[in-house]
């Protein structure tokens, strides 16, 4: 029996374990900016609305439950723009990581055929076409692709690890491009409610596919919006015909939401004001540690949206990964997102205030 493990690259966060050791060893405690989790409370409404659905004995469905497509819809109309939204244009997933690893697989895709997406990326893209045997394809302009054995295209706006946003004429002019060839479009938008210096645009705005979702899909969660990554809830929409055959597919492999976390998604969807909120808290680190990290001579390329500073010293990834070990604070390397970032590295605004607060004061010695 062949491992399916050997298809896959090595597991990069295992090579950060020494620069954590380092990190750690810090008098006051290591500050961990490599990871983007969330660490501030979950809403108070979403977690009475998990608590109310706790009495959940029946399995749930795939599908999700009536009110938590109705909300899905209600925001995509509402905060994306989209238009004549219907439940077959919806499917929940099982948060945004499992649907990206397995995607390809669902679509049948395999030998042959070619996953294309962003010279720097979200390595899961990568393993999404190893794990069914497609071959990845990295493009710094898609539509400059050779579409023949094209069957599927990710596009990550706003991007991580570098927070840079496409603009509406850029999402136009690709999603014309992938229908003229009949390649599949999916859309990570997940950080598309923090813009800083952009607003971000989905592929489901009129202005971007016309009105119509054929051939698009995007791809949302409410990890970073609210907080709820360890609910591990998210959702796709777009094009009819595809959800509805993955649809089916994840009925037979049992991908069910939790229903307690349908009603928490409902919930969360339905309330800005904890949105606002937790921008507002991402906002200060965010300028806090832009600021101490220019004046300790780093320079920060794109970041005008997500919550990450893509950011160098003209140096090589892993000397600044141990430069910033020594001071007790983490970061991600930049090669972990493609070869093209082996110059930089990805700074996650996500710690506490207080850990936040800490880096400022040790990049100022």
């Amino acid at each position: 029996m062949s491992a399916v493990s050997s298809r896959l690259p090595v597991f990069p966060w295992d090579k950060l374990e020494p620069y954590k050791a380092t990190a750690a060893a810090h008098p006051d405690g290591i500050v961990d900016l490599s990871v983007g989790t969330p660490v501030d409370p979950v809403p108070a409404l979403v977690q009475e609305a998990l608590a109310g659905a706790a009495d959940s004995p029946g399995y749930p469905t795939v599908w999700g439950t009536p009110a938590l497509r109705d909300a899905i819809k209600g925001w995509l109309e509402k905060r994306l723009g989209a238009r004549s939204v219907e439940h077959t244009n919806i499917l929940p997933v099982v948060g945004s990581k499992e649907l990206v690893a397995w995607l390809p697989t669902q679509l049948g895709l395999g030998a042959g055929d070619q996953v294309a997406y962003p010279r720097l990326a979200y390595p899961t893209y990568e393993v999404g076409a190893r794990l069914c045997g497609a071959e990845a394809v990295v493009y710094d302009d898609p539509t400059e692709l050779d579409p023949t054995r094209l069957k599927l295209l990710w596009l990550n706006s706003p991007s991580n690890p570098t927070g840079r946003v496409l603009a509406k004429d850029e999402l136009v002019r690709i999603v014309a491009w992938a229908r003229e060839h009949g390649v599949l479009v999916f859309s990570d938008e997940c950080y598309l409610e923090l813009g800083w210096e952009a607003e971000p645009v989905s592929v489901l705005h009129p202005d971007v596919c016309g009105g119509g979702y054929e051939g698009i899909v995007a791809v949302h969660s409410l990890s970073k919006r609210s907080n709820l990554a360890g609910y591990r809830a998210a959702f796709v929409a777009g094009d009819a015909e595809v959800l509805g055959e993955l649809l089916q597919i994840r009925k037979h492999g049992g991908m069910m939401t939790a229903a307690p976390v349908q009603a928490a998604t409902v919930a969360a969807l339905g309330d800005d004001a904890h949105v606002q909120e937790q921008r507002s808290r991402y906002a200060a680190r965010r300028a806090a540690l832009r600021e101490a990290l220019e004046r300790h001579g780093f320079r920060i390329e794109h970041s005008e949206a997500s919550l990450y500073l893509w950011a160098t010293r003209d140096e090589g990834c892993w000397e600044t990964v141990a430069h910033l070990a020594g001071l007790g604070i983490l970061v991600a390397p930049g090669d972990f997102y493609g070869e093209a970032g082996e110059r930089f590295v990805r700074v996650a605004f996500t710690a506490t205030d207080e850990r936040v607060e800490a880096a400022v004061k040790r990049l100022a010695r």
